[in-house]
């Protein structure tokens, strides 16, 4: 571990906090993705990982009911209550977010958004983290067998007994988001304030309908895969090298079979330009103002250290524009229907 966890963090509070869209609540423009925990990240460098991101400034967490599958869905929950319960004073300085949605068992009723499911979720998840509250509780995915009247009811009781503060949605398309938001609005509850979507250079589909709905909306927008899986972290070089991990599998190493002529050019341009490639990947994520937060999923204290100092780039107008000639946006760029029409 570096020096940097022993002292305060070195924070520029205007770049590095932000409200969490039409909210009063202030996040970190990075937020800690724990998806690795359990099987590529063991506990105690879990907990390790969330001490120095905690050193650091880094105050949003993110994780999920199902996350730690690969040891048993439930397990990353766990290892943060253990986490918190080590050291109690730590929960109010964390914003802590977790999700529901997925199948959680094998029962008829273990997944979905029913109202059954997502208060007994809420219960499951506030015993595995060790916590009477969550600050964020995001809608996994689209349950389209369920009506608004009934996700808004069961987050409604959740958030009436102190269990819940906000909500927030995952994965949602546009049109979802503003049928959450115009039922919500009926019922005179605050309902979604926040989007978690991927996005990053290479898959900009976010940006016809998803970021103009959740600017519309005082939506949040949390960014999730900003590297493409390790894809947009010098994929290229680390594989020649022999020291790739994330971008030699899954989502990474699929799509640089497909992109691999594009992901050299983009690995040149950073050389050009001086820049570490996972940096100017994060940080051009970070360069759209309808990006509240980028999610990490760190695996080693340094890939903290460089996701920190990308919040200090500054693309350049030319720097930028270069990035969308090597990945250009969806049709004519911008938003829908603008995005595909003369």
């Amino acid at each position: 571990m570096s020096g940097r966890a022993d002292r305060s963090p070195r924070v520029d509070h205007d770049r590095f906090y932000t409200q969490l869209g039409r909210t009063g609540l202030k996040v970190s423009r990075l937020a800690l993705g724990t998806v690795n925990f359990g099987g590529r990240v063991d506990e105690p460098e879990a907990h390790r990982l969330m001490d120095y991101a905690l050193a650091n400034g880094i105050n949003l967490f993110d994780t999920a009911n199902q996350y730690g599958w690969r040891v048993h869905k439930g397990y990353t929950e766990e290892v943060i209550g253990r986490w918190l319960l080590a050291k109690p004073a730590r929960r109010d300085e964390v914003v802590l977010a977790t999700k529901v949605g997925n199948e959680m068992g094998s029962g008829l009723n273990d997944r979905g958004l029913s109202a059954r499911h997502i208060i007994t979720a809420c219960e499951a998840s506030l015993r595995r983290m060790r916590t009477d509250w969550i600050d964020l509780y995001q809608m996994h995915r689209i349950d389209r067998t369920v009506g608004w009247e009934e996700v808004w009811q069961a987050m409604e009781q959740l958030v009436s007994q102190g269990k819940v503060r906000y909500v927030g949605s995952s994965n949602f398309a546009g049109w979802n988001l503003a049928a959450a938001q115009e039922s919500a609005r009926n019922r005179h509850f605050l309902g979604l304030v926040s989007e978690q979507c991927i996005y990053n250079l290479t898959t900009r589909f976010a940006e016809t309908e998803i970021l103009p709905a959740a600017r519309a909306y005082g939506i949040a927008v949390l960014a999730w895969s900003p590297l493409h899986g390790g894809l947009l972290g010098g994929a290229v070089r680390k594989l020649a090298e022999g020291t790739a991990v994330k971008s030699a599998q899954g989502r990474a190493l699929a799509a640089l079979n497909d992109r691999r002529d594009s992901i050299v050019e983009y690995e040149r341009f950073c050389d050009e330009i001086g820049r570490d490639p996972a940096q100017v990947g994060l940080a051009w994520v970070l360069s759209h103002s309808e990006v509240t937060a980028a999610v990490i999923g760190p695996r080693t204290t340094a890939h903290v250290d460089g996701a920190i100092e990308a919040l200090e780039v500054s693309l350049s107008v030319s720097e930028l524009a270069g990035l969308d000639a090597l990945f250009p946006p969806m049709g004519r760029g911008g938003p829908a229907p603008e995005a595909w029409i003369s």
